[in-house]
């Protein structure tokens, strides 16, 4: 190496320079995982609130369609006596 004062000064702030740099991208670096983990956090909430709903939504569809069916047993039986009524006083005659 030289030992001219101004390529010595030179050089330490070159390294000064890279040092500088390589802090800086330690930090992007870190900055990103950090960024990642949120977004993988969010992304978990948010696939789980999904799977709650669906799982709302099929239990609620599967309410309605035993009311449907309860109903529909319900009128159809009161339609059956009905006609079991109808026949009985048409024999009654």
């Amino acid at each position: 190496m030289c030992d001219d004062p101004s390529s010595q000064l030179l050089a330490e702030q070159l390294k000064h320079l890279n040092t500088l740099y390589k802090a800086r991208m330690d930090a992007l670096e870190e900055k990103l995982k950090h960024t990642k983990e949120i977004s993988d956090h969010r992304l978990s909430a948010l696939e789980e609130t999904s799977r709650d709903h669906e799982t709302r939504i099929r239990a609620a569809t599967q309410g309605v369609t035993q009311f449907k069916l309860f109903s529909g047993l319900a009128s159809g039986g009161s339609g059956l006596m009905s006609l079991v009524a109808l026949i009985r006083s048409f024999f009654s005659f």
